[in-house]
Formats: C-alpha cells, sequence, structure tokens
C-alpha cells in the first residue's frame, strides 16, 4: 500500500457524477476496470488533443446533415478503443 510520501497527483480533477467525487488507486493488481478511460477523457479535456486531432482531419460531410462533430465522432472512437478489455483465456 503506498504512503502519502508515494502519491502521485493527476494534472487534472477527475469528473464527478451526482455529487459523489471519483477517486483512482492503481494498486489493486488485475481488479482495475475501466478506471483508464476517466483518466484518458480527463487528460484529453486538459490538453485538447482530440480537439486538435479533428482539426487537421478533413471533412467532407454536407453541413447541413451533421449531427456530430469530427471530435465527437473521434473521442467516442479513441475512449471506446482504450476501453476495450483483452480477455485471455488460459
Amino acid at each position: 500500500m503506498p504512503t502519502d510520501a508515494d502519491d502521485t497527483l493527476f494534472p487534472f480533477a477527475l469528473p464527478s457524477i451526482g455529487r459523489k467525487k471519483i477517486t483512482a488507486a492503481f494498486d489493486a493488481g488485475q481488479i482495475s476496470s475501466d478506471g483508464g478511460v476517466l483518466l484518458l477523457a480527463g487528460a484529453d479535456k486538459r490538453l485538447g488533443l482530440i480537439d486538435a486531432l479533428a482539426t487537421i482531419i478533413p471533412d467532407h460531410r454536407d453541413p447541413a446533415l451533421i449531427t456530430h462533430t469530427m471530435a465527437d465522432i473521434l473521442r467516442a472512437r479513441i475512449l471506446a478503443i482504450s476501453a476495450f478489455r483483452h480477455v485471455h483465456v488460459p
């Protein structure tokens, strides 16, 4: 179990869900689930990498028919890929 001296703070705040604060710990071995998605989403929100990527990808869709921005599509895809868990069959 890490001590307070070993704790590393995130460079951004994790979002709250309702009135519940989200915390993350990565010292539980193999039981971690989708915590990395929250970490990646928080990092992207602070750094704006997906928005920057969306500006350099040509979008040839008709603007009158667009429901989701290129950034929204990329964000959904990138976070979905990061949430994918590899199943190890013994």
